[in-house]
Order: C-alpha cells, then structure tokens, then sequence
C-alpha cells in the first residue's frame, strides 16, 4: 500500500467518522466573511496586527489579534491588510520585496485560519472551503490564495465573488450581479452555465477609492482638520448616500487639538457617486455583448451585492444612469454582508468531490 493509498483511507474514515466542515468564505479587502455547514456564520475586518515589542506582547498577551481588536490597540501592533483589490497583496507583483509578499501571506494564512475558528469545527474534521475572489483575478492571484490556505483546509475551491452571490440566490440565468466590495467591484453576467472570462468584468472603483476620493474632498473642505483614511471611512460607513435628499452629515475632526464639526453632506454624495459612471459603463458593456434575444432579460435583473450595496439611494441612481442605455431594473441583495459566504457555501454542498484541490 502506498502513502497516498493510506492517506487516501485514512481521510475517508474521518469523514465517516467526523464529517467534513464545509466552508464558504468571502475573503475581501475590508470584511472576511465566513458560512459554515453548521449554521455558524461570522464576519472580521480583514485586519491582523503582531505586537511590535516585548512591551506590547506583555501587554496584549497575544502573538497575533485580528479585525476590530487589532483596529484598537494598532498603536502596539505591526498592522497588515493582507488583501488588496481583493487578492493577496503583491501576489501578482513583479518585482516586489521578498520580505513584503511573505509577511503578507502569512497574514492571510492567519486571517483564514482565526475565520474558519470562528466557525468552530470539531477537533479532528476535515474542512472543506470555497473562497471567493475578484472575477478577474489572474492564475497567479489564485494561486497566491490557494498557498494561504494550505495549512488551514484540507481542499479548496476558488470562485469569483459575483457567481458565488448569484449562486447563492439561484440567480443561474438571466441575471446580472455587481458586487462592491472595498478593493474592487466585480460584474458577472449569468446565462445558466459557468461565466466566462467575457461574462465578467472587475473594476479598481470600489469602496477603497471612495474612501481616497472622500479623503481629498474632506481635505479641501476641511484644511485646517487632522483626520486619517480611517475617520473618513468610518463617516462613509455610517452616512453613506448618493440621493439629492439627505440629512446633513456632520463629521467632526480635531482643529489644533480641538474637536470641531464640519458640515460634509455634499463631499458624502460626491465621493460615493464617483462610482456611478464606471458601474454603468460597465453594465452597458456587459448587456450590449450579450445575445440580443436576451439583453432585455438581463437588463431586468441587476442584483446589487457587496457592502457598497449599502449606499443609500445607489440602487436608484444606478436606474436612472441606465435610462440613457436602455434602463434597468436594479435589486439590492438582502444579505450584502454574506450574500457572498452563503453562496459560496451553497457551492461546495453542490461540488462535485473530483473539483476539490487537495491541499495536505
């Protein structure tokens, strides 16, 4: 008997014995999502810091903290977001450190790892995952990802985020799925089989560059204000809105030491309707190289997912931009922030077991 042979038994009396966990994780930018076969269903900002000193490490008494825990105490902390435009950082960059891709990997191995424990498997089950990506993300982003994963599941199955939400919602046909996370927005279009590369388009004009565009506008109404990309994103994420109505927005931000408050209701609408044109650009793209018997079925049926779904009122101007294209029925998603996890969850119950990729 071989070793693969013995592995090969040994892994199908665990599963008789203890089942398989499976997994869907929506690994993104801002938010990693997570949907367990057991019902649990958790979120962390995709966040991971590592104490900088022997002062810190005493006073955090961890080796590693992660999402909102890390946020706090990141004065202490070497802080990495292992994740831009929703992939490993630097994992398709030419050229870049040595040093940087590995730390970075390493966080997101660790930031997979303290996910699939929130999803609290039994000691000695198989975990089984489906991770979400950019729709367009490249073989070696992929890759990158899969090499995270490694040495937290047992086998893994990549797919785009769009058709992971479509998925989820038996949105097989017919429809058109945007999906805003922080690092990209990714389309796909679905036609009742697998996407494509055609069928799908991902975009750099996300939440992560409203947050940059808000930054420049809160600085022009704001020169004399200390703020950080931070304040400014925890304003969006509270405020967030592209309609001609709205309560003011009233941020405040120290002057010299001094809180003071600053009316930015207009810089809100601008920032976040910077997003509108390419979305709609986008559409057009995807709804015009379609088969013509079924544009009009497709431009019926836009699902709006991701957490920019939450905008309020982008559901709307996304309808009335349209309107110069032939218009549009646009939906939000009821679940933005697991619309993509669930989906993705759905995805492994239905695999087929010859489609996972071994990974012990």
């Amino acid at each position: 008997m071989t070793r693969s042979d013995s592995n090969s038994i040994s892994r199908s009396v665990m599963r008789e014995n203890e089942g398989i966990l499976y997994v869907g994780i929506d690994l993104g930018t801002s938010r990693t999502s997570i949907s367990a076969s057991n019902g649990v269903r958790e979120t962390v900002d995709s966040v991971v810091g590592y104490p900088r000193d022997v002062v810190s490490r005493k006073l955090l008494q961890k080796d590693v903290l992660f999402g909102q825990e890390a946020l706090k105490n990141r004065l202490a902390l070497d802080i990495y977001r292992p994740l831009e435009k929703g992939v490993i950082k630097h994992s398709g960059a030419a050229g870049a450190p040595s040093e940087d891709v590995s730390n970075n990997l390493e966080a997101a191995r660790a930031l997979i790892q303290y996910a699939c424990s929130l999803a609290r498997p039994e000691p000695g089950q198989l975990i089984y995952g489906v991770i979400g990506c950019p729709a367009q993300a490249s073989i070696h982003n992929k890759q990158a990802i899969i090499e995270a994963a490694r040495e937290v599941l047992d086998s893994v199955v990549i797919c785009s985020e769009p058709f992971s939400v479509a998925y989820g919602l038996d949105q097989l046909n017919d429809c058109l799925v945007i999906d805003i996370g922080a690092g990209t927005t990714d389309l796909c279009r679905m036609k009742g089989s697998m996407p494509d590369e055609q069928d799908q388009i991902t975009l750099t004009e996300a939440g992560d560059f409203i947050d940059q565009t808000l930054y420049e506008l809160f600085q022009s109404r704001c020169p004399d204000a200390a703020f950080t990309l931070n304040m400014v994103r925890q304003v969006k994420e509270k405020h967030a809105f592209v309609t001609e109505a709205a309560e003011p927005v009233i941020a405040t931000f120290p002057v010299r030491g001094r809180p003071t408050e600053f009316d930015v209701t207009n810089e809100i609408r601008r920032g976040c309707n910077a997003i509108v044109e390419p979305i709609v650009q986008a559409i057009d793209r995807l709804i015009s190289t379609f088969d013509p018997e079924f544009q009009d079925r497709l431009r019926g049926n836009v699902l709006l997912a991701g957490g920019g779904s939450r905008i309020h009122g982008l559901d709307r101007a996304l309808e009335e931009a349209l309107r110069p294209f032939g218009g549009g029925r646009v939906r939000k998603v009821n679940e933005p922030v697991y619309a993509g996890s669930n989906g993705a969850l759905k995805i492994a119950y239905d695999m087929p077991v010859e489609a996972w990729e071994q990974l012990r």
